[in-house]
């Protein structure tokens, strides 16, 4: 088919939209959706000036959602003195597999030109997640413990480079799949956090002084379309599954959606529209901006803020090292 732009071969056909796209007029799209999402969200806050710049921590994985972001955003802000960049990598452990991520990261930045930062598992917290996995002393999936603990370090490293913000590459797919588990499980505190945490207007969030605030500029983008970006422009992504992925109700929610969107285009569009009207209610009655209904505190081990004696991630590296 030929692209309906400019004639020329097209590489894409977007089911929900119609449109097939040449390989220009693909990239161009896709960097409006994510430049669009920049200005609907107020990224760039109106007193950031040159003197005064903001300081934006990117999660770099190395795999194609983080690779097409830093790139974008790259491109975006490159000439723009108000904006400066900070990739940051975390090496959970997993041999071979995030040894060549991060090649790919240091290969991306490198080019780029865009400071790096790489943090591990290891160094933080004295485990790998290899040997977590062999022990596994809570019986969870891989990716339970390996989401607290990464969460924990963007977190922290956000705060000890002084950012303004951190910006994860999480795609439509997969706010589309956290908006139905959030709906399917009925957990509307956990809606209104979201919104909070990283889906409304920086205007319209709550405050949320405990942490730095996050951003998914890449939320509008669904998750081929994001791969076709990586390889179009020959990017250095990762593209492989991690070994110890098994997130098993996810990959349900995951599976009913591709189904879903295969009969009914523009249907991970249509969840993500509802779903951030809802959140912003939910927002209203239960969110950050009302104080909720729990009071951070401080973790007695790390300092941390969380809402217990002990943080999450204290507690499961307790059990991890007991064995």
């Amino acid at each position: 088919m030929d692209c309906d732009k400019c004639g020329r071969e097209s590489v894409m056909h977007a089911a929900y939209s119609g449109l097939h796209l040449c390989e220009d007029h693909f990239v161009a799209s896709v960097d409006k959706r994510v430049r669009r999402r920049i200005r609907e969200d107020d990224l760039v806050p109106s007193d950031a000036t040159p003197e005064n710049p903001q300081t934006w921590v990117v999660g770099l994985s190395g795999g194609k959602d983080s690779v097409v972001l830093t790139d974008i955003l790259h491109r975006t802000f490159e000439k723009d003195p108000r904006i400066e960049l900070v990739a940051l990598t975390i090496h959970e452990g997993i041999e071979g597999y995030r040894d060549e991520s991060v090649d790919a990261c240091e290969e991306l930045t490198d080019e780029l030109g865009i400071r790096h930062e790489l943090v591990t598992y290891e160094d933080e917290f004295d485990v790998r997640m290899d040997d977590v996995v062999e022990k596994d002393p809570e019986g969870m999936a891989a990716c339970a413990y390996c989401g607290v603990f990464r969460r924990d370090l963007l977190s922290k490293y956000a705060e000890r480079f002084d950012a303004d913000k951190l910006l994860t590459g999480h795609n439509l797919d997969d706010e589309a799949e956290t908006a139905l588990m959030n709906f399917l499980e009925g957990d509307v505190a956990q809606i209104a956090k979201h919104f909070d945490a990283s889906l409304g207007n920086f205007e319209e969030r709550g405050e949320q002084d405990d942490f730095v605030p996050r951003a998914k500029p890449l939320r509008d983008v669904p998750e081929k379309e994001v791969a076709l970006y990586a390889h179009v422009k020959d990017l250095p992504a990762h593209i492989t599954e991690c070994p110890h992925a098994e997130e098993a109700y996810r990959g349900e929610i995951q599976k009913l959606l591709y189904q879903l969107e295969e009969n009914h285009p523009g249907t991970r569009h249509s969840i993500m529209s509802g779903y951030e009207e809802l959140a912003a209610l939910a927002a209203e009655e239960f969110g950050a901006r009302d104080g909720g209904d729990t009071e951070l505190g401080e973790c007695e081990q790390c300092g941390a803020s969380t809402t217990r004696d002990i943080c999450r991630k204290c507690s499961l590296l307790e059990s991890i090292h007991a064995v």
